[in-house]
């Protein structure tokens, strides 16, 4: 179990905690520390994939841009596709877009047309919930389109 092997642990202590960032009274959890632990990266991956390997997920959906560094390889292990998600204007072609709130304004979401099918089965993969606008936007760019909808868990362990 990921509880008593120690994953859970070397991934905890391989994340570096910044008081105060980016402004005063939040706790930022920086995974590029844990991105420098080849282990712990290797652990944090294999935790999602043994979690998601057999739930039947058809598209793993990475929010940008951290959502990019740990959906791929979540993905090729399970065997789904991989669809970015992906800030206005960066993807070519056709798009389909969701707006959220920030809390200094709105921004938007945008996933290729076709890239999600039907009956495809979806993990939303990002690094963590702040205000959970992003979740949310990548939830209603994939709901109606999808027939069933599985989970989304952080990327960071905090």
């Amino acid at each position: 179990m990921a509880s008593s092997d120690g994953r859970v642990e070397r991934i905890a202590s391989s994340i570096r905690v910044i008081p105060d960032f980016p402004k005063p009274g939040i706790m930022f959890h920086d995974i590029t520390t844990l991105l420098l632990d080849p282990k712990a990266f290797s652990d944090t991956i294999d935790l999602f994939v043994e979690r998601y390997k057999d739930k039947g997920i058809t598209v793993v959906a990475g929010v940008e841009a951290r959502g990019f560094i740990f959906g791929p390889p979540i993905a090729l292990a399970i065997g789904a596709k991989f669809v970015p998600l992906r800030k206005p204007k960066k993807l070519p072609g056709e798009v389909i877009s969701e707006e959220y709130a920030l809390e200094y304004g709105t921004d938007k979401i945008e996933m290729h047309v076709g890239a999600v099918e039907p009956n495809d089965r979806a993990l939303i993969v990002d690094d963590l919930i702040a205000t959970g606008g992003t979740l949310l936007a990548a939830v209603k760019l994939l709901v109606p389109i999808l027939a069933l909808y599985v989970s989304r868990r952080m990327a960071a362990f905090s």
